[in-house]
């Protein structure tokens, strides 16, 4: 079935990989109702830090604050709950950081939610989407990515977090092992003949959307686009098409 134009543009997530707050605002209006989800990642929240969630979320941005949080469980907790209080709607852990750091990364953000607010959406980690087989070789990880992709999502699952960033080409399997609830987050998107960039497991909006992902996450062939919301549309046209 295909997708509207508003259910697509609630899967695209734009990643704000910027330092300067006036970039960050520039995009944000440029791309306003073109956009489902900002994401705030290292870069920004490093430069600009909490304030530049909570000014996101005062203009009524959901921000999804990437920051892979990935320490000893007592301080991933509190982490968490920080990440709660800034009402951001969705924020990362590395799943490798094992089952005790995720559950507690969850009971952080529940006891950081505001009364009345809804709990954000907590995600794992798998692999980075820069690392290929070699790599992990490197890391005396051997085998395919997608095996410890699943292996990671599957600990993810049972430690009850609410979906795990993926690469595109780990979709497909994980949508088959994975309750259907459970979201797959999916950055490495890059639009049909765009370049990869430093991403090694890509693929396009469209293919992306028909393998299983809910959120696609698209930073560079958007943010560096000469005009940013229609390189937005154009990506928002591919996922209508392949729903």
């Amino acid at each position: 079935m295909a997708l509207s134009w508003q259910e697509a543009v609630g899967k695209l997530v734009v990643a704000l990989d910027t330092g300067e707050a006036q970039v960050v605002r520039r995009l944000v209006q440029a791309l306003e109702g073109r956009v489902g989800c900002f994401k705030v990642g290292l870069e920004a929240f490093t430069a600009l830090g909490p304030a530049i969630v909570e000014e996101l979320a005062s203009r009524g941005a959901r921000v999804f604050l990437d920051l892979k949080l990935h320490d000893i469980p007592n301080t991933v907790e509190r982490a968490a709950a920080a990440c709660a209080r800034l009402g951001v709607f969705m924020f990362n852990v590395h799943a490798s950081g094992g089952p005790a750091m995720m559950a507690a990364a969850l009971a952080g953000a529940a006891a950081g939610t505001p009364p009345g607010a809804t709990r954000p959406l907590v995600l794992g980690v798998t692999l980075l989407t820069s690392l290929d087989e070699q790599a992990l070789r490197e890391l005396e990880l051997p085998g395919p990515p997608a095996a410890t992709v699943l292996r990671w999502a599957l600990l993810a699952e049972r430690a009850g977090l609410d979906g795990v960033v993926c690469s595109p080409q780990e979709l497909a399997p994980l949508r088959a092992a994975l309750p259907r609830r459970f979201l797959l987050v999916t950055p490495g998107i890059r639009p049909a003949g765009s370049a990869a960039g430093d991403q090694k497991r890509i693929a396009t909006p469209a293919a992306a959307v028909a393998a299983g992902a809910d959120y696609l996450v698209v930073g560079r062939p958007i943010t560096q686009a000469p005009d940013p919301a229609r390189a937005a549309e154009a990506i928002l046209r591919e996922i209508t098409e392949a729903g």
